[in-house]
């Protein structure tokens, strides 16, 4: 995983919590809940991902661009850095 420890902290913290919406919502479709609140909460899931998602790219951006990488491994291409964004589009 690329970023400092408050990054990864951050992307973790949303990553629980994506985990605990999609609980709530199979727990919502197993007690038979309106479409509109599952669908709902689906999108909340669905949009915690996403920002995980994006702040791990955007990190990864931010240590291609100075050279910062953790593991001392070659710095992201611009093709690998827009496959990963194109991969959260």
């Amino acid at each position: 995983m690329v970023g400092n420890e408050e990054t990864i902290a951050l992307v973790l913290n949303r990553l629980r919590r994506a985990q605990g919406q999609l609980g709530g919502v199979i727990a919502m479709i197993e007690q038979g809940r309106d479409c509109k609140e599952v669908v709902t909460q689906l999108a909340a899931v669905s949009r915690a991902l996403d920002r995980a998602g994006f702040k791990i790219v955007a990190t990864g951006l931010r240590e291609c661009l100075t050279g910062a990488g953790t593991d001392g491994a070659e710095p992201m291409s611009e093709a690998e850095l827009e496959k990963l964004f194109l991969a959260l589009a």
